[in-house]
């Protein structure tokens, strides 16, 4: 590749959006990109905008599809509050992506996809493009489609099929702008294409290429950029999405353990890629299957638990609300299951592409009866590897079901990853009892309260399981109702005994003062940054990230009593909070907002502000 002619301004950090129709590869442009920028050593995260229609109509706003990335020399939090430079399709991402675009910022437009037809289905009466309202923006028009048809002239493909290569177009446009590399993007041409169709890899390939010779002489753009890398810890690093860091942590605790793993599930967005992940693994002695429904699913990883296996299952919060009879079996009957709830928008089909984190409640109090289980949250995308991996162990540790929450955000989202020695995770023990003698089924370990783990079929160690209430240790069926209250006592006091294997609460800036942000999940990115700025303006504050949300850490209380204020932002209305304030009896206030989207720093540094003033 020829040298550019532009200068490059360097920077120290870019947010950068790529809109258009669900057809036109925006999620495979970002990924590549995103892939590129790992090459490069910059920090970085990301927020893919799926759109909820399946087959919305080419054009229409409910079709659009979006891609966000920031990438910086320094520590990313983030996907960026408002993007410095939007590259879009159609009219229709114009319109539905245009908020998206801080103020000044370069919009770089694709001017074939603004045709009479585009401007309808979009809801134009005119074409933007050429009226006063792009005033407040740099715009950079390109025609696209058309350079992408001649970039492919001579090759034997229709110029219908050539349109389809244009995101490649775009995507060497940002490549040249940003000095990114694109020889792993040529790799994936290449794998991704060439066995099954070699002239759409060379097309992809040329269109690539014309994209980044474009921007390099037609001297379209005022200048090129670059990001210095960032400095990282040195080790080895996988960029990561969060769906395919839960699998490799279910993987690694099989391994780890010496466990099969079983994964029982029926598809549901954005949970179903796990499964997909899942059933590549089969080398390592993973098997996965997708059952007839929800029910089922859940039930299977019963069988597999009871039989010896890891179980784990999975959906989102729709799917989870049909589960609830079989975690309250799970639990009665004490075996270790991992249940994964990618969260997503609600309630009932609700906002099945977006994010949310409003079935804490559901993973804490939603099924019958007096049913605790150990709830684990993951907070990044390459913290969903952990956090999932300790999920298992606290399962087989204390045999019982375990729920592992993500969220859409975390799932799609993607980050460096620093792979771990395995020999730095904690360790999974297994004991199965093989000695007949003086065997009860609900005996229990004096430490934890788990009781023992059994192999169908051997040799004098039949025992009975099932959903009715058990003798104490005999397991024998008993509707005596002082056996009942000590077993329902027993079981919440095994759950409640988690606490005492777990880690001290990381406590991320002042260790007292102002105010203490405390966050859960998905907010993690935003909730530090914001917290970082605040304390560079004097306020003494503090960030806590809760992990174990069942039970609650046994020094969090302590914690937070070192802080005037509490504050606590979910994307949910309220639901941690309303736990603090029940569990301690302390004055935490929340900030709640429910939109589909992660939060922005800036909100949070303002309700940081303000929850202040009012102290």
């Amino acid at each position: 590749m020829t040298t550019p002619t532009q200068a490059r301004t360097e920077l120290d950090a870019v947010t950068i959006r790529f809109a258009g129709d669900s057809g036109d590869g925006i999620q495979l442009t970002g990924d590549q990109f995103t892939s590129a920028t790992a090459v490069a050593g910059n920090d970085l995260a990301t927020l893919p905008d799926f759109p909820a229609e399946i087959r919305a109509p080419a054009g229409s706003l409910p079709g659009v599809s979006g891609f966000q990335i920031q990438f910086a020399s320094y520590d990313v939090f983030t996907p960026g509050d408002e993007a410095d430079v939007l590259v879009i399709m159609n009219a229709a991402a114009l319109k539905t992506n245009l908020r998206a675009l801080k103020p000044g910022g370069m919009l770089i437009v694709n001017t074939d996809g603004f045709g009479e037809v585009n401007l309808k289905k979009a809801g134009y009466a005119g074409n933007p493009l050429d009226d006063a309202s792009l005033k407040g923006y740099a715009v950079y028009r390109v025609p696209i489609e058309t350079l992408t048809v001649e970039a492919t002239a001579g090759l034997d493909i229709a110029s219908r099929v050539a349109r389809t290569c244009k995101n490649f177009f775009a995507l060497g446009l940002m490549y040249h702008m940003f000095d990114r590399p694109m020889e792993e993007t040529l790799k994936f041409i290449q794998a991704k294409f060439a066995a099954k169709n070699p002239t759409i890899a060379e097309a992809n390939r040329r269109v690539l290429q014309a994209g980044w010779s474009y921007a390099d002489t037609a001297e379209l753009f005022p200048a090129s950029y670059r990001v210095p890398p960032a400095r990282i810890v040195p080790g080895t690093y996988k960029n990561i999405r969060g769906n395919d860091a839960v699998a490799l942590g279910i993987v690694a605790a099989s391994v780890k353990s010496g466990l099969p793993a079983f994964l029982g599930a029926y598809p549901i967005t954005p949970a179903s890629d796990i499964l997909h992940a899942l059933s590549q693994y089969k080398h390592f002695g993973v098997k996965t299957f997708q059952a007839e429904d929800e029910i089922a699913g859940f039930c299977d990883a019963i069988c597999a638990a009871y039989a010896g296996a890891l179980g784990v299952t999975l959906s989102s919060g729709p799917g989870v609300a049909l589960k609830t009879e079989a975690m309250g079996l799970a639990h009665m009957i004490e075996l270790p299951l991992v249940i994964c709830n990618i969260q997503r928008g609600g309630p009932s089909t609700g906002l099945p592409t977006k994010t949310e984190q409003a079935d804490l409640f559901q993973a804490v109090f939603g099924r019958n009866g007096e049913t605790p289980l150990p709830v684990v949250s993951a907070s990044t995308p390459a913290d969903a590897f952990e956090a999932a991996y300790e999920a298992c162990r606290i399962a087989v540790k204390f045999m019982t079901p375990v729920m592992f929450l993500s969220d859409g955000y975390i799932a799609n989202g993607a980050e460096p990853w620093q792979i771990p020695d395995p020999d730095t995770l904690r360790p999974i023990d297994v004991s199965f009892r093989t000695n007949p003698e003086g065997y009860l089924a609900y005996a229990r370990d004096p430490e934890t309260l788990a009781r023992e783990w059994v192999k169908p079929g051997t040799p004098g160690l039949e025992h009975r399981i099932g959903g009715l209430e058990k003798a104490d240790k005999t397991g024998d069926i008993s509707y005596d109702p002082d056996n009942h209250d000590f077993m329902v006592r027993t079981r919440a006091e095994k759950v409640a005994r988690v606490a005492n294997d777990m880690p001290p609460t990381p406590v991320l800036g002042d260790p007292d003062g102002d105010i203490v942000v405390v966050g859960w999940g998905s907010t993690y990115g935003s909730i530090e940054a914001a917290v970082r700025a605040v304390r560079g303006k004097g306020v003494r504050a503090a960030h806590v990230h809760l992990r174990y949300l069942n039970p609650l850490p046994n020094d969090l209380e302590g914690i937070l009593r070192r802080y005037r204020r509490v504050l606590v932002p979910e994307i949910n209305l309220g639901q941690l909070s309303f736990i603090l304030r029940g569990r301690y009896l302390i004055d935490a206030r929340g900030f709640n907002v429910v939109r589909g989207q992660p939060f922005k720093v800036s909100a949070l540094v303002k309700a940081i502000e303000e929850s202040l003033e009012a102290a």
